[in-house]
């Protein structure tokens, strides 16, 4: 009955999502007519005759209603309708355009494992040697490399892997080789994440009773450091498949740099010339596949798991990280604090024409952008709106990913769905029904960035009911409220919020894409991300001006994970890593009480 109620939420969320697309022209209350009209010619004059013809062609008297069903009643025998920009049937080129999206995934996804792979490395080999204790994860490289925006990573690698060195092709889709640039713009930030979650669930997996008997009875440090990696990776698994649909459908700028066919770009560009049936048939298309890899994703994490999962016999796996190293967060802070102070007195919106695009120099220590006005004073400046948006919305997706993600079985469809439409389309939704204003992008991004977040919370959370020690505190007769308070929480809390914490860099590049739409911050706002955006086309003559934004969003990136990474000291065993955790708290509660 669970699965079945499930499948039925899954399948109304699905309807809705494509019920709500085919809405969109009058819900933002334009007219399709007009806005297929400057897609198919621009140039063309759009008089009443002309408009009444389109609306006539495409059925646009009948309603949206009529035409949402005609376009429903095709899809059981195939058929999505035809475009309404170029009148091609749409099913055979949305199939083309996943294919390719398939593959550009596959690769990128090769990618981001052999990244997650070296920056847990370091963590599998001490832990193999027993020596973990005493050596704090590095947090600062993997974070400065989660917050690198792809598309300035793609440019950079467009002009001088493919350009300037010719040894990879820049531009096209014609096999193989020419996945190789795409996919490591597009697999180097998403490895970097999924490293870092994954070597934040190591360490306690090496703490846990079975490795020290492991040991103790000879067992090669090798083998020990395999299971463990297979103890850790179920609470990964779900992660791993939201990026996947993520990539699918969010690859949007990585596309449009290497002019790749795929399903984002695809989508995207249906969204803005309101080419409906293109549009439902792709999102329609990135649900399916949602739910289809999340689903697997999910089922692959029993096996991993065992019999340990169903007999509630799992060891607690959120044994606190060694104190980390207090300079590092203190280090990126005093730059960033530097920054800003150096750039304060300086005048972001100084035009100086005969200035544009100069180096770095003593006036201009990080050179001058397109108009002539000074980088260091715009980066200074568009410190607190980056800071203030960036934070609120991690918050607020920390917020509503755990208190979704304590709910599995309403929250895990939900997930799929809302990681299954691409950022921009989401804006776009959220700007028909919210109308479009400042509070617009800060919405529209809250509403997806909450997604991986809760699928983080869920994962987490199925492995800590297993645990033993719950089942021992729930048998001295523990409520559910003194469960999730004392034991549950404290479990799931602090390594989702490190999660939080890791986006936060994303969040605000995420901001940025949302000028483009005209939704988010418009020019002359010195906001982070806007900079990059207006800077990246002069990123071959000019690196210094998306480098200079670049930088400050890794320091925050690198700043907010290695400051979620402060514990608070505490004294060491010399066996620390080899003695077996005491009884949680709420277990010496109720026996002290009893």
């Amino acid at each position: 009955m669970g699965r079945l109620t499930a499948l039925l939420w899954r399948a109304a969320l699905a309807a809705g999502l494509v019920c709500g697309i085919g809405l969109l022209p009058w819900l933002t209350d334009t007219d399709p007519a007009l806005t297929v009209l400057k897609a198919r010619a621009v140039d063309r004059d759009p008089t009443p005759q002309v408009l009444a013809d389109i609306r006539e062609q495409l059925g646009l008297a009948d309603g949206p209603l009529h035409l949402l069903g005609q376009w429903l009643s095709g899809l059981p025998r195939g058929d999505a309708g035809r475009s309404w920009i170029s009148g091609e049937e749409v099913t055979p080129a949305i199939l083309q355009a996943l294919g390719a999206s398939l593959l550009l995934v596959t690769a990128a996804l090769l990618v981001a494992l052999a990244t997650a792979a070296l920056i847990c490395a370091p963590t599998l080999r001490r832990g193999a040697r027993r020596t973990l204790a005493g050596h704090p994860p590095a947090r600062s490289a993997s974070a400065m490399l989660a917050a690198l925006p792809e598309f300035l990573t793609a440019s950079v690698l467009a002009t001088v892997v493919g350009v300037q060195l010719g040894w990879l092709p820049a531009l096209g889709w014609y096999g193989l080789k020419w996945t190789v640039l795409p996919a490591l713009a597009l697999g180097l930030p998403a490895g970097a994440v999924l490293g870092r979650l994954l070597d934040d669930l190591l360490p306690a997996a090496f703490a846990e009773p079975w490795a020290k008997a492991a040991t103790a009875r000879g067992v090669p440090g090798g083998r020990i450091a395999r299971h463990a990696l297979r103890r850790a990776l179920p609470g990964l698994l779900p992660n791993l498949g939201l990026f996947a649909v993520g990539l699918t459908g969010g690859s949007v700028v990585v596309e449009q740099i290497f002019d790749i066919p795929g399903l984002g770009r695809t989508t995207l560009q249906a969204a803005l010339a309101q080419d409906l049936p293109v549009l439902q048939a792709g999102t329609l298309a990135l649900v399916l596949f949602a739910a289809l890899v999340t689903g697997a994703a999910r089922l692959a994490a029993r096996p991993l798991l065992g019999p340990a999962l169903r007999d509630d016999a799992l060891p607690a796996l959120h044994r606190p990280d060694p104190p980390a190293r207090r300079l590092p967060p203190l280090v990126h802070g005093g730059l960033l604090a530097a920054v800003v102070a150096a750039g304060l007195p300086r005048d972001p919106l100084a035009v100086d024409t005969t200035r544009r695009l100069q180096g770095p120099s003593l006036s201009h220590p990080f050179g001058t952008d397109a108009l002539g006005r000074d980088l260091l004073a715009r980066v200074a400046h568009g410190a607190l709106d980056t800071l203030l948006l960036a934070g609120g919305i991690s918050l607020a997706a920390y917020v509503a990913g755990v208190l979704l993600g304590l709910v599995p079985r309403l929250s895990a469809p939900l997930v799929d769905t809302v990681n299954a439409v691409p950022p921009v389309l989401a804006a776009l939704l959220v700007a028909a029904l919210w109308g479009s204003g400042a509070s617009t992008p800060a919405l529209a991004v809250t509403v997806v960035a909450w997604a991986p977040l809760a699928a983080h919370t869920s994962a987490l959370l199925a492995q800590e009911k297993a645990a033993v020690h719950l089942t021992a505190t729930r048998a001295l007769g523990a409520g559910r409220r003194h469960l999730l308070r004392r034991a549950l929480l404290p479990a799931v809390l602090p390594p989702v919020a490190r999660h939080a914490a890791l986006r936060l860099p994303g969040n605000a590049l995420a901001l940025a894409t949302l000028g483009f739409l005209g939704l988010g911050a418009q020019p002359p706002s010195p906001e982070w991300g806007l900079l990059l955006a207006e800077n990246q086309p002069y990123a071959e003559r000019a690196p210094w001006a998306v480098l200079a934004p670049a930088a400050a969003l890794a320091l925050l990136g690198a700043l907010a994970v290695t400051a979620g990474g402060l514990r608070r000291r505490r004294d060491k065993h010399p066996d620390d890593e080899l003695r077996t955790p005491e009884l949680p708290d709420p277990v010496r509660e109720l026996v002290a009480a009893r």
